[in-house]
């Protein structure tokens, strides 16, 4: 393998024709110069230079070499500007792991804003849950996770990270028409607990699952939880066709199937969105990305109970 030097003190050399002029341009001595040129020929097992009058020149091999010298030093010439710009501008790969509604919900009008404001980031988006999300973060595999806290169960803050909030999410109490309590406009939660209901939450040993059972257990019930499955969409099916409950965010709420009521609950439960990111690696991709779901976060417009 080549050293560096040897190859800018070749390069030097193809460029200005004599090892003094090469080593003034290098900020080196002339016998620094030619002791890297006799390096590099030793190294490349062939002669790279010859006499030439009272200076050199470069052989055959000299002068292919330099060509491949020349090509290696403007690629770290790159490479040092596009770390360098890092520091300064809003490039290179911002890579994202958000839970799936705030992907659903947010990502696509904040992937928009960063579009629109840096031209030159290019956004990789992966939805996942923040027991996976946020060790791929430590990891150095993601930039930016956007995670959610449920009350009594937040995500996790690895060491090392800062985070940042970015908004509210009132969920609401998803139940058939003809349940006695869908009549309602708001639903106290203590009144579930003589309901004869039967629940849909979450995978198991999931953190929403756990909310769930803590927060009706709070409030005096004792869930009877039938079905755990992923995804919101399915529990409001879940409702509509087999008659359950369910506890249903507003945020990226998927369609209300025909059948099911959306009720206000009192006391209001809330779960908290946040932003995630490596403190070591807070760079203005980065920073640009909290900007931007921040602001589709803040444009949102509430959603109320529906139908």
């Amino acid at each position: 393998m080549f050293a560096i030097a040897r190859l800018q003190a070749l390069h030097a050399v193809a460029t200005h024709r004599t090892v003094g002029k090469a080593a003034a341009a290098l900020h080196l001595t002339p016998s620094a110069v030619s002791q890297q040129l006799t390096t590099l020929e030793r190294e490349a097992g062939v002669a790279l230079t010859e006499p030439a009058g009272r200076g050199i020149r470069l052989t055959p091999a000299g002068l292919v070499l330099a060509g491949h010298a020349a090509a290696v030093l403007d690629r770290l010439a790159l490479a040092r500007r596009d770390l360098d710009r890092l520091d300064e501008e809003v490039v290179g790969p911002l890579r994202i792991g958000a839970i799936p509604t705030s992907a659903h919900a947010l990502a696509p009008a904040a992937l928009a804003r960063l579009r629109a404001a840096h031209p030159d980031l290019v956004v990789l988006l992966e939805d996942g849950e923040a027991e996976n999300t946020l060790p791929a973060l430590v990891d150095g595999e993601f930039d930016l996770a956007i995670v959610e806290n449920w009350d009594g169960l937040p995500a996790p803050t690895p060491a090392r990270t800062s985070r940042t909030g970015l908004c509210e999410d009132v969920l609401d109490l998803a139940l058939p028409r003809e349940h006695p309590l869908a009549s309602r406009g708001v639903v106290r939660l203590t009144d579930l607990a003589d309901g004869g209901l039967d629940w849909v939450a979450d995978s198991r040993g999931s953190r929403a699952h756990d909310w769930l059972i803590t927060t009706l257990r709070r409030h005096g019930v004792e869930p009877s939880v039938t079905c755990r499955v992923w995804g919101f969409s399915s529990h409001l099916e879940l409702v509509a066709g087999a008659g359950l409950a369910a506890m249903v965010p507003r945020l990226a709420r998927p369609p209300v199937p025909t059948g099911v009521r959306i009720l206000a609950t009192e006391p209001v439960v809330v779960r908290t969105l946040d932003a995630v990111w490596r403190t070591d690696r807070e760079t203005p991709a980065v920073r640009a990305g909290v900007r931007a779901f921040r602001a589709t976060a803040d444009a949102r417009t509430p959603t109320t109970p529906g139908p």
